[in-house]
């Protein structure tokens, strides 16, 4: 089953901090985790919240506030696309997560739609048949 971990909260060292390299020596240690085991299926870093944006779309009128939708303490950082055996594996790798120990790691799972294909196989689809 895939789950989506959700990383909140995790102030990351930038290039040229003194903590930079030991942070970037931790995260790729779960990455290569999460490739032994077979279950990573995608993962991104999203840049700052100072660089967000949203849109809301009310009575027709799009409406675009800089900054994240939420006013929160945990800002939402970043995420891994794994495909566990169950929930019990994804929590643990989300144990393992060094962000979790800084922040916060949210585990959900990835609902299946009846009729809704999924937007990464449309995507494919599409480049497959030349559109």
């Amino acid at each position: 089953m895939q789950y989506l971990l959700l990383v909140y909260g995790c102030d990351r060292p930038e290039p040229g901090d003194p903590q930079f390299v030991e942070a970037l020596e931790r995260v790729n240690a779960f990455h290569a985790e999460c490739r032994k085991r077979g279950v990573v299926l995608a993962w991104n870093v999203l840049r700052t919240v100072d660089t967000a944006s949203t849109v809301r779309v009310r009575d027709g009128c799009t409406l675009i506030t800089d900054g994240p939708f939420a006013e929160t303490y945990e800002q939402f950082g970043g995420y891994y696309l794994l495909d566990c055996d169950g929930v019990d594996e994804a929590l643990e790798l989300a144990a393992l997560c060094p962000m979790a120990q800084h922040g916060s790691v949210e585990v959900r799972p990835i609902a299946e739609v009846p009729g809704m294909q999924p937007a990464a196989n449309i995507e494919r689809a599409a480049v497959a048949e030349g559109d």
